[in-house]
C-alpha cells in the first residue's frame, strides 16, 4: 500500500466527522484569507501614511488592521478546535477498531507478536497517527490556503517579481520528497523500537521477582538500556534528517528573498515601483514562503505518521478468526463422543509436527487424562478442540460433525478450560467468576464458589465478593486463584472440560482442595485432563500417553502399569528413588 493509499484510508475515517471538518476548513480559508489582507494593507501603510502623510488614513488604517487580527483570531480558534475534535474523534475510532482486531485474532497472531509491541500499536502509532489528522490536516488546510492567497496577493502586485520567486520551489518540493521517503523509513524503524522497549519492561516488571532473586537487577538493567539506547540512536536519525530538511528550507528561502531584494529594490531606486507597493510585495511573499517552511516540518510528521498507519493497517487487514470461521452449524449440545482422525498438526514456521496421526474418540461422559513428558504435544494436542489453531491434516469430530463446520462461538461456548496458568483481571471476585456468563446471579456465583471451595476464603478478602484482587489474581495465592478458575468454569457449565495440569503448580494441601473442588466440576461431563503429577489422573476412565507427538500407549492407570512401557516409567520417575530408575 502507496502512501497516498494509507492517507487516503486515513482520511475516510473523517467521513462522519464532515460537517464539522467542512467547518473547521471553512475558517481556514478565511484566516488565510484574512493574513492576505495584512500583506495587503502593508502598501497604504507605507505609501498613504509614511510618504503622503494622510491623517485620515492614520485613523482608521490602525482600526482596520485590529478588526482583521479579532476576525483572524477568532476563525483561527474555530478551526483549530474543530479540526482538532475531528482528529481526536477519528483516532479514537481507530483505536477501538485496533483494540477489537487484536481480540479477534486468533492464538497464532498473538504467539508470534509481542504484547509489548501490540500495545506499542494501540498507543504509540495510533497516538502518531493523531498527528495526520488534528496537526497535518489541520496544517495542510490552513497553511496551503495561506500560501495559495499570498501567491494570488503577490501575483496581483507584481507578476514578474512573483514568477521569479518561483523559482526556488522545484528545489523545496525536491527536498521535501527527500526527507520525506527518509523519515517515513526511520520512523517505521522507530516504532518498532518502541514496541521492543514495550515487551521487554513489561518481561522485566512480570518478572520481577525472579530477577531480584537471582541477583540480576543489574544485568536487566543493562539488557534495558541497551534498548533504549537502541530506540534512542533511531530518533536521533529521525531528528537529524527532520533538522537537514528544516536547514536546507529555510536557506532556499532567504535565496528567494535576497533575489526579490536586488530585483524590486532596483524597481523602486528606478520609479517602477513604489516602497508601498514593494514593501506590500515583501511581506507577503515572507508570508508566503512560511506556509511553505511550515508544510516542510507538516511533510515530516506525515511520513512518521504513515509509517505508523502502516503497521496499524497491516493489523487491522489481517483476518481474525470470525473471517476465517466457516462455520455454518451451530452446536447444540455433545451427546455422542469427541473424535480426533488422523490429526497431524505443525506450528508455523517449524518442520516437525508437534502432534501426528492422533487417531482417539472420547465418549461423552468420560474422563480421559493426557500424560507424557515436556514437549510431547499435551497441550497442544487439546488446542485444537476450541480451535485455537487448525490442523494441518486430520479432523475432529464433535457427535459426528466436523468442528470446521460449526460456528466457532457456539463451539467455544460449550467447552470450558481452566489451565495452571490461571488468567484473572484486576477485577472484582464477582466480576472474575461472573466473567464466562452473562447477566449471572450473585446466589449463582455463590453457589459456584462454594462447590469450588472458595466461598469462605473470598469472605475472608476485605471486601468478600466486591474485592479486586490485583492483575492476574497477585493479592491470592496459587490456590485460591486455581479455585477462582475453577468457581467461573462452574458457573459457565460447559458439557466439556479440558483441564491442563491444572494443579501442578500447588503444595499438597491446596492440591487437595483443588482435587475436591475439581471433583465438583467434573461430574456429568466429559473431561479431558492435560496431568504432569500422575497421582490425579490414576481413577481417570483411560490414560492417553503420548511420546513426541504420538500417542504411544492406551489404558487405565492398571493396565499401563502392568505393560511396562513409557507410562510405567514415568510412574516410577515420580514414585521412586530416581536413582534407582
Amino acid at each position: 500500500m502507496s502512501g497516498i493509499d494509507r492517507f487516503t484510508r486515513l482520511i475516510r475515517y473523517v467521513g462522519p466527522y464532515r460537517t464539522r471538518f467542512i467547518g473547521g476548513v471553512a475558517c481556514a480559508g478565511l484566516v488565510a484569507l484574512l493574513t492576505g489582507v495584512y500583506a495587503w494593507l502593508m502598501k497604504p501603510v507605507l505609501d498613504g501614511i509614511f510618504i503622503s502623510k494622510n491623517e485620515t488614513l492614520l485613523f482608521l488604517l490602525p482600526l482596520a488592521v485590529l478588526a482583521v487580527a479579532v476576525l483572524r483570531s477568532g476563525f483561527s480558534y474555530c478551526q483549530k478546535y474543530l479540526i482538532i475534535s475531528v482528529g481526536n474523534r477519528v483516532v479514537t475510532d481507530v483505536r477501538q477498531e485496533l483494540l477489537f482486531q487484536l481480540i479477534r485474532l486468533p492464538v497464532g497472531y498473538h504467539d508470534t507478536n509481542t504484547t509489548g509491541r501490540s500495545v506499542s500499536r494501540v498507543t504509540s502509532d495510533v497516538t502518531v497517527m493523531a498527528s495526520t489528522v488534528s496537526g497535518v490536516i489541520r496544517d495542510v488546510v490552513q497553511h496551503g490556503l495561506t500560501f495559495v492567497v499570498m501567491i494570488g496577493v503577490i501575483f496581483y502586485q507584481n507578476w514578474k517579481m512573483a514568477g521569479l520567486s518561483l523559482i526556488v520551489m522545484p528545489i523545496s518540493g525536491l527536498i521535501m520528497a527527500w526527507a520525506g521517503r527518509r523519515l517515513r523509513k526511520l520512523a517505521s524503524t522507530a516504532q518498532e523500537r518502541i514496541g521492543d522497549m514495550g515487551s521487554a519492561l513489561q518481561e522485566t516488571l512480570a518478572g520481577i521477582r525472579i530477577i531480584k532473586a537471582f541477583g540480576r537487577e543489574d544485568a536487566q538493567a543493562e539488557y534495558l538500556k541497551k534498548i533504549n539506547r537502541a530506540h534512542f540512536q533511531s530518533m536521533q536519525k529521525t531528528n537529524q534528517v527532520h533538522s537537514l530538511g528544516s536547514s536546507y528550507m529555510e536557506v532556499i528561502g532567504v535565496l528567494g528573498v535576497a533575489i526579490i531584494i536586488w530585483y524590486g529594490g532596483s524597481l523602486v531606486i528606478h520609479g517602477e515601483m513604489t516602497p508601498g507597493e514593494f514593501a506590500s510585495f515583501l511581506a507577503a511573499m515572507f508570508l508566503a514562503y512560511d506556509p511553505i517552511r511550515r508544510l516542510s516540518g507538516t511533510n515530516n510528521q506525515l511520513q512518521q505518521a504513515l509509517a505508523a498507519a502502516e503497521r496499524v493497517f497491516d493489523v487491522l487487514d489481517l483476518e481474525t478468526e470470525k473471517d476465517k470461521d466457516g462455520g455454518r452449524i451451530n452446536l447444540e449440545g455433545v451427546s455422542r463422543s469427541i473424535e480426533f482422525q488422523r490429526v497431524t498438526f505443525v506450528y508455523a514456521g517449524h518442520s516437525v509436527p508437534a502432534v501426528r496421526e492422533i487417531d482417539l474418540s472420547v465418549k461423552v461422559g468420560e474422563v480421559v487424562a493426557f500424560v507424557g513428558s515436556s514437549g510431547s504435544g499435551k497441550t497442544t494436542l487439546l488446542s485444537l478442540l476450541p480451535r485455537f489453531y487448525k490442523p494441518t491434516d486430520g479432523r475432529i469430530l464433535i457427535d459426528g460433525t466436523d468442528i470446521q463446520d460449526l460456528v466457532l462461538g457456539s463451539l467455544r461456548h460449550h467447552l470450558g478450560i481452566v489451565s495452571q496458568d490461571v488468567v484473572l483481571f484486576d477485577d472484582t471476585v464477582s466480576n472474575n467468576l461472573a466473567f464466562g456468563r452473562v447477566g449471572v446471579e450473585q446466589a449463582d456465583i455463590e453457589q459456584a464458589a462454594e462447590l469450588a471451595y472458595a466461598h469462605d476464603f473470598i469472605l475472608r478478602l476485605p471486601q468478600g465478593y466486591e474485592t479486586v484482587i490485583g492483575e492476574r489474581g497477585v493479592k491470592l495465592s496459587g490456590g485460591e486463584r486455581q479455585r477462582l478458575a475453577i468457581a467461573r468454569a462452574i458457573l459457565r457449565d460447559p458439557p466439556v472440560l479440558i483441564l491442563d495440569e491444572a494443579t501442578s503448580a500447588l503444595d499438597t494441601e491446596s492440591e487437595r482442595i483443588v482435587q475436591l473442588a475439581l471433583a465438583n466440576l467434573m461430574k456429568n461431563r466429559t473431561t479431558l485432563v492435560i496431568a504432569h503429577r500422575l497421582s490425579t489422573i490414576q481413577h481417570a476412565d483411560r490414560i492417553v500417553v503420548l511420546d513426541r507427538g504420538a500417542i504411544v500407549e492406551t489404558g487405565s492407570h492398571e493396565e499401563l502399569l502392568r505393560r511396562g512401557g513409557v507410562y510405567h516409567r514415568l510412574h516410577a520417575l515420580q514414585f521412586q528413588d530416581v536413582t534407582r530408575v
